[in-house]
């Protein structure tokens, strides 16, 4: 069963349950992914005509999550706790779809693997570690590890 599959299940289990938010949660992931499908059918896109696999799928939760972050950071400055609640409970339903993370010192340790194969050059090493942790890690922690292992 592929993860698109999974969460249009999950959608029909919490609409038998009752469970708004993770109903309105899962039909906007949905629609997310179904954008992603739409825009490869346009010509000029670099994937035209490439499904949208498990891969592209976890990239789209990632954008999610991070729109919710952002929401949440604007919501607790403008002081409006409700609205922060139901952004990290969305949040919470999206996570559950995500690959387990890795931990800091799992990716320092493939980041020095790279760096030991391709040297202590930045550009070199920090693409290498972005294709190969892809959604199994966070960017901006591979980007920090990348910088400390280079000297960058």
């Amino acid at each position: 069963m592929t993860l698109k599959e999974r969460i249009a299940n999950d959608l029909k289990e919490a609409m038998r349950a009752r469970d708004d938010t993770r109903v309105s949660t899962l039909r906007l992931l949905l629609a997310a992914i179904r954008r992603e499908e739409v825009d490869r059918t346009d010509p000029k896109h670099q994937r035209h005509g490439q499904p949208v696999g498990d891969p592209e799928v976890v990239g789209v939760i990632n954008r999610e999550i991070k729109q919710r972050q952002e929401s949440i950071e604007a919501y607790r400055a403008g002081r409006r706790p409700d609205l922060v609640s139901r952004e990290e409970a969305e949040m919470r339903i999206l996570q559950e779809y995500l690959p387990a993370q890795l931990t800091r010192e799992q990716v320092r340790e493939r980041v020095a693997a790279l760096v030991a194969q391709l040297g202590p050059d930045f550009r070199k090493v920090m693409p290498a570690a972005a294709r190969e942790l892809k959604g199994a890690a966070d960017g901006r922690l591979i980007n920090e590890v990348v910088r400390e292992l280079t000297g960058s």
